[in-house]
């Protein structure tokens, strides 16, 4: 894991998933905790595909912190980027879920979201050595919510673009995370100016674009060269250089959706890895790139907890094989 292909910067936190579903935040007895944070799990997920990836993040000085890593490190994450702040503790999330899976980010306990590691991470910290052999830098826009945390956005962006390194912006809105919600639109949309491809969902897309598609999106920010737009269980919208079109959803018994949009970046990019620019020139090799990002989020959701679940490259060939699909080589 020396040359990490995928750089995955943001946030690392434990998501404690409430045991019972369908209660509010205050009904719920009992808590468990799982390793998540969309950077995080895109770095993990990769791995288990088979693409190499690091993890750029802050965390505390602390059992949460510890663990996080910990299992990273297992997993064969590069995290020598990693940050440890002396002070501020490891991000926890409360996670209320439905009794269909969907969940419901319920806030952070008795700490203020400005409180934690991530909000801290150091852009000078930030190892220049980590770009030069990567492929694609991933961040979302939970780090844009605070000063120090979005300078080490933009100073991320700045190395990428000048190695050559391809922008994956996810979107992952999460109001819950930001002092100022309605500030959001505007320094996100500074930063899509910037990236080279983009991951929302369709409510997402309809809060920042105005529309979910791909197509309309593209006219607003033709510096974008990849969007893709996911709705569930009703697939997903892209558009990939000029070619776009729609996947259907793969149909599971839905256990938990967490980390489920974080699959089906990593199926994407380790697509992406794998076929290059054919990726935005080829109709074909498009559309079974997002097939195979679809059935990698569909497995994620099969299981508790965001990183668990996630597939290998031969479960997910398994799985496509059973239902009919052929992705071609690799």
């Amino acid at each position: 894991m020396n040359n990490p292909l995928v750089l995955c910067l943001g946030e690392i936190l434990e998501d404690l998933l409430a045991e019972q579903s369908d209660r509010p935040l205050d009904r719920v007895t009992s808590w468990k905790a799982y390793t998540g944070g969309a950077p995080a799990n895109v770095a993990c997920a990769s791995v288990k595909l088979g693409t190499p990836s690091a993890f750029i993040g802050r965390v505390g000085r602390d059992p949460v912190g510890d663990r996080s890593l910990k299992l990273l490190n297992r997993l064969g994450v590069n995290i020598s980027a990693v940050q440890h702040d002396p002070i501020a503790p490891t991000r926890q999330v409360y996670v209320t879920r439905s009794s269909g899976g969907e969940r419901h980010f319920a806030g952070f306990g008795a700490l203020a979201t400005t409180d934690f590691a991530d909000t801290n991470l150091n852009a000078g910290d930030i190892p220049t050595s980590l770009f030069e052999n990567a492929r694609f830098l991933v961040t979302g826009t939970l780090g844009l919510a605070y000063p120090n945390s979005r300078g080490a956005i933009e100073r991320a962006v700045s190395l990428a673009r000048e190695h050559g390194v391809k922008i994956f912006l996810d979107i992952n809105w999460r109001p819950v995370f930001w002092e100022n919600p309605d500030s959001a639109p505007s320094i996100v949309r500074e930063i899509l100016q910037k990236a080279d491809l983009v991951k929302c969902s369709d409510e997402e897309a309809e809060w920042l674009f105005g529309t979910d598609d791909p197509a309309e999106i593209s006219r607003q920010f033709p510096n974008l060269r990849g969007i893709l737009v996911t709705a569930g269980e009703r697939g997903c919208r892209y558009r990939l250089g000029e070619n776009g079109g729609t996947a259907a959803a793969f149909r599971v018994t839905t256990v938990d959706t967490t980390g489920a949009g974080d699959g089906f970046s990593a199926g994407f990019l380790h697509r992406c890895c794998q076929f290059g620019e054919e990726v935005f020139h080829s109709a074909d090799i498009a559309r079974k790139a997002v097939i195979y990002a679809s059935a990698v989020g569909a497995l994620v959701t099969i299981g508790p907890g965001a990183i668990d679940p996630q597939p290998s490259d031969r479960q997910v060939r398994e799985f496509l094989r059973e239902r009919g699909e052929s992705i071609g080589k690799f």
